[in-house]
C-alpha cells in the first residue's frame, strides 16, 4: 500500500497539469465563440435570429453529447487524440465563417452545410473535456482537485468568450477574422501541449511539424482576414463597395454604380439615391399635412438624415430631435460628402439635435411633447427591432405626442409582407383612435407602406413644400390599396411585448420576398 502511494506521489511530481487547465480555458473561450458566430452569421444571412440561435445551440449541445459518448471508446494515446481534436476544432472553427459565407454565395444548400459544420465542431468540442479528465486521472494523484479545476476553467472560459465576442471581437474584427483568431488559439493550444508533454506523445516530431504547418496556414488567413472579408462582402452586393464599417450595432455598407449610391444596414437596403426621395417624401409630408403644428418634430431612427432634410423644408419647424442609437451611423451621414450632400447637411443644421440613444428608452423616459413623431426604423427582422413595433412602444410614443399630435411609422411592404404590414396597423390601433394606412411604389424597394396615427379629428391640409414626387393630385392614390394588398385583419394578432407575433409573420414572409 505504501509503495502505491509513493508511486502516485512520484507520478504527481513528474506530471504538471497547469497547462491543461490553461488549455481548458482557451478551448472553452473558442468553442462558445464558434457557437455565437455561427448563430450570428446565419441570422445575418438567413434572418429569423430566434430560429437560428435555437437551432445552433440545440445542434451544438446535442453534438457535444455525442462527442462525450464517443470519448468512452478512446482508450490509448490520449495526448495524441487530444492534439488531433484540438487541431480539428481549430481548422473547422477557424474556417467556419469563410465556409458559411461561401456557401451562401455559391451554393443552394447553406442550411445543410451549416448543420454539418455545427455537428462536427460540436462533436470534437464534446470530446475535449472527457479526454482531458482522463489524462488527469491517469497521470495525477490529486484527481478530485484537478477535475474540479478543469470544470471551473471550462465555465470561466465560456463566460469570457460570451462577453468578449459582442463587446470586443465582433465590433473590432468582424466574423471572418474572429474565427481565424480563434482557430489560431486552438492550434497554439495544441502546440503548447505538444511541447510541454512531448514524452507522452507518440511520433512527437511528426505531430509537431504538422501542427506548426497548420498554425502557419491559419495565421496567413488571419493576417489576410480583412482582405478575404472585403472580397466575400463584394460578392454579397451587386455594385462596387465604397465603404464598409462594422459598428457595435450593425454593419454599414455603401455601394456605388455610376450615380447610384446605396446604403445597406446588415445587408438590408436603406436607400438608393435614385429614388429615396419617394420614400422620404411619403414618410414626412403626409404626417406634416395632417399635423396642426410643426414646431417640434421627433425622428426615431432616420440616422441617414434624409427624413430630417424633408422636415427642414417647413419654415415653422423650430426644433428637430433625431434619436438614433448608432453614433457611427449619424457621424458617417453627417460627414461623408456623398451622404451629406444628399441629406443637404441636415444633421449639422442648428435646428437638428442628434441624440445617440436607444429609441425605446428615449420615449420611455422623455417628458417633453412633440407635434409630429416620425418613426423610420429598419424592418422588424430581429428581436431588438421587434420591440420597437409593439403596443407598449406605441403607448410610449403616444405619451410623447401633444394632444393633437401626429405619428407616422414605416411599416414594411403591404404587398410582399401583408401580414406584417397589417399586424403593425392593428398594433398601432390599440393606442390611437385614428390609424390611416398608406403606401407607394419605390422602385428599389417595391411597394412600401406606412401607418399614420393621431387621436383627434385632424384634417389634411395642402402640400406647401417643394417635392419631386408628391403632388396634390397623386396624394389621394397613396391611401388606396389593391385587393392583393388587403387581408382579413381578424386573422392577424397584434404585436404584444410578451407575444411578439410580428417577427414570426415577417420571417415567414421574407422567405418568399
Amino acid at each position: 500500500m505504501e509503495e502505491k502511494v509513493e508511486e502516485n506521489v512520484n507520478k504527481s511530481k513528474k506530471f504538471d497539469a497547469r497547462l491543461l487547465l490553461i488549455t481548458t480555458l482557451l478551448i472553452s473561450i473558442c468553442s462558445i465563440i464558434y457557437e455565437l458566430i455561427i448563430s450570428s452569421i446565419s441570422s445575418y444571412l438567413q434572418g429569423d435570429s430566434i430560429t437560428q440561435f435555437s437551432i445552433t445551440i440545440g445542434l451544438y449541445m446535442s453534438a457535444m453529447g455525442v462527442g462525450s459518448y464517443i470519448s468512452k471508446y478512446i482508450k490509448n494515446n490520449l495526448f495524441n487524440k487530444f492534439i488531433f481534436i484540438e487541431l480539428a476544432v481549430g481548422i473547422l472553427g477557424g474556417f467556419s465563417s469563410l465556409i458559411l459565407f461561401l456557401a451562401n454565395i455559391y451554393t443552394s444548400i447553406y442550411d445543410l452545410i451549416m448543420y454539418v459544420l455545427i455537428i462536427l465542431i460540436g462533436i470534437f468540442v464534446g470530446l475535449e473535456i472527457p479526454i482531458l479528465t482522463r489524462i488527469v486521472e491517469k497521470n495525477e494523484s490529486n484527481v478530485r482537485k484537478n477535475l474540479a479545476n478543469i470544470f471551473t476553467f471550462d465555465y470561466i472560459g465560456g463566460l469570457i468568450g460570451s462577453i468578449a465576442f459582442p463587446l470586443i471581437l465582433f465590433p473590432k474584427l468582424g466574423f471572418i477574422t474572429t474565427t481565424f483568431l480563434m482557430g489560431s488559439i486552438n492550434t497554439i493550444a495544441a502546440i503548447l501541449i505538444i511541447l510541454k508533454y512531448k514524452n507522452y506523445i507518440v511520433k512527437y516530431k511528426i505531430i509537431r511539424v504538422i501542427s506548426i504547418v497548420l498554425l502557419m496556414v491559419i495565421l496567413i488567413f488571419l493576417c489576410t482576414g480583412k482582405l478575404i472579408a472585403d472580397k466575400i462582402e463584394g460578392g454579397l452586393y451587386r455594385d462596387d463597395i465604397i465603404l464598409s464599417e462594422q459598428t457595435p450595432y450593425q454593419k454599414i455598407v455603401m455601394t456605388k454604380h455610376k450615380d447610384d449610391v446605396r446604403l445597406f444596414l446588415d445587408g438590408n437596403l436603406q436607400f438608393s439615391t435614385m429614388d429615396e426621395y419617394r420614400y422620404h417624401e411619403a414618410l414626412v409630408h403626409v404626417p406634416m399635412m395632417y399635423a396642426n403644428s410643426h414646431k417640434r418634430v421627433l425622428i426615431l431612427g432616420g440616422g441617414d438624415g434624409l427624413a430630417a432634410r424633408e422636415v427642414l423644408k417647413y419654415n415653422d419647424v423650430e426644433e428637430i430631435v433625431l434619436v438614433d442609437i448608432d453614433k457611427q451611423m449619424t457621424d458617417l451621414c453627417a460627414n461623408d460628402k456623398q451622404v451629406s450632400s444628399l441629406n443637404q447637411n441636415s444633421l449639422k443644421n442648428p435646428k437638428v439635435k442628434v441624440i445617440n440613444e436607444d429609441a425605446y428608452l428615449f420615449v420611455q423616459e422623455n417628458n417633453e411633447k412633440f407635434d409630429v413623431i416620425i418613426i423610420d426604423f429598419p424592418d422588424p427582422n430581429n428581436e431588438t427591432l421587434n420591440k420597437l413595433y409593439t403596443n407598449v412602444f406605441y403607448n410610449y410614443v403616444k405619451a410623447n405626442l401633444t394632444n393633437d399630435g401626429v405619428m407616422v411609422c414605416q411599416s414594411t411592404s403591404p404587398y410582399y409582407a401583408k401580414k406584417s404590414f397589417w399586424c403593425i396597423n392593428k398594433t398601432i390601433k390599440t393606442q390611437f383612435k385614428n390609424v390611416i394606412p398608406y403606401h407607394l411604389q419605390v422602385p428599389t424597394f417595391g411597394e412600401w407602406g406606412f401607418n399614420l396615427a393621431f387621436n383627434t379629428d385632424n384634417k389634411r391640409k395642402e402640400l406647401v413644400v417643394d417635392t419631386k414626387y408628391l403632388t396634390e393630385e397623386n396624394i389621394d392614390s397613396l391611401f388606396e390599396f389593391g385587393k392583393d394588398e388587403l387581408i382579413d385583419t381578424n386573422a392577424i394578432d397584434e404585436n404584444d411585448m410578451f407575444k411578439p407575433t410580428l417577427i414570426t409573420y415577417y420571417n415567414q414572409e421574407v422567405q418568399n420576398w
